[in-house]
């Protein structure tokens, strides 16, 4: 049976959001790849204390606002190298997020443990030009559902 890791991730929004929807997507800085920020939940962390951990040691801050949760787990598996590097976990089940980026927000990559280089607020169209291929059916499944519940 197929092991796997519990798991946030975040949909982030620019302040900007309800005027102009754009998401943030990051650049990892050991693998050439594009993601939403995502973490693991740490043993009797909820979801959410996770999320505002996470996001505070992946890019920085963790002065958002949740606007929605999807009801569901999703899982992933990872494509070999990575389930390599993760054993003993085959993928991961994440619970998503949707949050905006409060005004006063100051993104910072350069945290204790970086792990990304980049990022940038891209348009929902051009969110599947930058993730890669084992991730797409996820993120799809995801802004699909906050898109039907009218956040995005």
């Amino acid at each position: 049976m197929k092991k796997y890791r519990p798991n946030v991730a975040a949909v982030i929004l620019s302040p900007k959001y309800p005027e102009k929807v754009e998401v943030l997507v990051a650049k990892r800085n050991d693998i050439d790849a594009w993601q939403f920020p995502q973490g693991g939940i740490d043993k009797g962390e909820s979801p959410k204390e996770a999320l505002f951990r996470e996001l505070k040691e992946e890019i920085g801050t963790d002065k958002i606002e949740i606007i929605a949760q999807m009801p569901e787990w999703l899982s992933y598996d990872f494509p070999k190298i990575i389930a390599q590097k993760m054993y003993p976990y085959d993928g991961q089940k994440q619970k998503y997020f949707l949050v905006r980026l409060k005004k006063d927000a100051k993104i910072n990559l350069k945290t204790e443990i970086p792990e990304f280089d980049d990022y940038k607020f891209v348009s929902l169209g051009s969110v599947f030009k930058y993730v890669k291929s084992f991730k797409r059916p996820v993120y799809k499944k995801v802004i699909e559902y906050f898109k039907r519940n009218g956040y995005l």
